[in-house]
């Protein structure tokens, strides 16, 4: 029962917070920068979060920039994918296609 009640009111706390940023974004006047600048949060999020997985891969924090890095390869080959498809979907398959096929050829 704790677990269930944990969960229930941890969302409808991230609930909360999200509703309010966009029920106040509606109610008042957002310059214009800001709404630009707002535009490119999410692809820097995503970043923060996907790169150093990429460049240093597993447990051991360091560096890997080496063709024995599959997830990097893997990357390199989701964004190409993704530049000439500009399809989330397909590139998010490739990508995981393609660290698959590395993984089990290159390992």
């Amino acid at each position: 029962m704790n677990v269930w009640l944990a969960m229930i009111l941890g969302g409808l706390v991230t609930f909360g917070m999200r509703f309010s940023f966009i029920y106040l974004f509606g109610k008042f006047h957002i310059p214009g920068a800001m709404r630009r600048a707002l535009h490119y949060v999410p692809p820097a999020v995503l970043s923060a979060i996907v790169l150093p997985e990429l460049l240093m891969p597993g447990s051991a924090r360091v560096l890997d920039i080496s063709f024995g890095n599959t997830r990097l390869l893997a990357g390199v080959i989701a964004i190409v994918v993704a530049w000439y498809t500009k399809n989330t979907l397909i590139t998010i398959l490739a990508g995981m296609i393609a660290l698959l096929l590395l993984q089990i050829f290159l390992k």
